[in-house]
């Protein structure tokens, strides 16, 4: 059973992705020579509904973009499925491609980087409205880019502006248009309000929550900051090395999280209780490389509660431990 099936009880997922496995050759250094690869997503299973939010958390490095960018197909799995409304788009190529990605779209931590600073930004959200031919007219393509730019807080005389005249949280609503441009009904969030200040980040957060409600838009929020997905998720998963751990709703996972990894994550989150007794959970050594990850658990080099030879011989079976509540460790529950 994949770590998403309990969500397909009640309706059919939107996006189901089976054992993926991304890794990529080493170019460098002497593992390029022996064929070397890091294991950047290893074997990953989640399936997201309609208009639900799936989070995704982890330390920086475990794959968390890498699994997003591959959802949406702007990496190549090596192996597993990704289904999107029932189709497999990992046996699509090209042009056969191309019309299902208006389907899914993705908002990246720095859209700066995405925007080609020599274009404006009605010329920037109007290329894909080009591309896929869903106006016939001038007028039709102005009318279209003022309601994307109207629709994230934006008024719809900046279109004649370029990237370098906005702010970050400005350019990050350009950045949600021009995802919005093709009428999604999938958005891969990765890090959006990262680089953002606080103040900005709740704006962002409201606004794609707004979208949600408005458009019927599925999202698969990836964040280090387990206070803003936990506000933004239903549901959250939990990567640790290329692979996810633990995956439970979002206030149970918060609350009473079964997985080593999770429960060190959270006692470093900062609690408003001063009364509170939460002790902070410290791990020892460092994550392991994504070239020649742990035998066993990949956990088990930095977990207080691995027991030897089985944490390190042994992969730790994914079970169902409360009902939605899923994690990979021999002695979570």
């Amino acid at each position: 059973m994949s770590s998403g099936a309990q969500n397909s009880r009640n309706t059919s997922p939107l996006l189901r992705v089976e054992g993926l496995k991304v890794h990529f050759s080493v170019r460098h250094g002497p593992l390029s020579r022996s064929g070397g690869c890091v294991r950047a997503v290893d074997g990953v299973n989640f399936e997201i509904a309609p208009v639900e939010t799936l989070g995704l958390v982890g330390e920086s490095g475990c794959g968390k973009t890498t699994l997003g960018r591959a959802c949406v197909r702007l990496v190549e799995p090596l192996e597993g499925r990704i289904l999107f409304a029932g189709e497999d788009l990992t046996s699509l190529k090209g042009r056969q491609l191309r019309p299902r990605r208006r389907s899914f779209q993705m908002i990246f931590q720095d859209p700066y980087s995405t925007l080609d600073p020599r274009l404006t930004i009605g010329s920037s959200l109007g290329e894909g409205i080009e591309i896929h031919k869903l106006v016939r007219t001038a007028d039709e393509r102005k009318r279209r880019i003022a309601e994307l730019l109207e629709s994230v807080g934006l008024d719809a005389a900046v279109a004649g502006r370029y990237p370098d005249e906005f702010s970050g949280g400005q350019r990050q609503r350009i950045g949600i248009a021009r995802a919005l441009a093709l009428e999604p009904k999938l958005i891969v969030c990765d890090e959006p309000v990262g680089a953002l200040d606080v103040s900005v980040q709740a704006q962002i957060i409201n606004l794609l929550r707004d979208l949600q409600d408005r458009r019927g838009l599925a999202y698969l929020f990836i964040a280090h900051d387990l206070a803003v997905v936990e506000h933004m998720s239903r549901r959250v998963m939990v990567m640790y090395l290329g692979r996810i751990v633990e995956l439970a709703p979002a206030k149970q996972l918060i609350s009473a999280p079964k997985h080593p990894y999770t429960q060190a994550l959270i006692s470093a989150v900062p609690v408003v209780d001063p009364e509170s007794k939460r002790a902070r959970i410290v791990l020892a050594g460092e994550v392991p490389s994504p070239i020649a990850p742990p035998s066993g658990c990949p956990f088990h080099t930095r977990c207080p509660r691995a027991e030897f030879p089985r944490c390190s011989a042994e992969v730790p079976a994914w079970r169902e431990l409360a009902p939605g509540h899923w994690a990979a460790c021999h002695f979570a529950g």
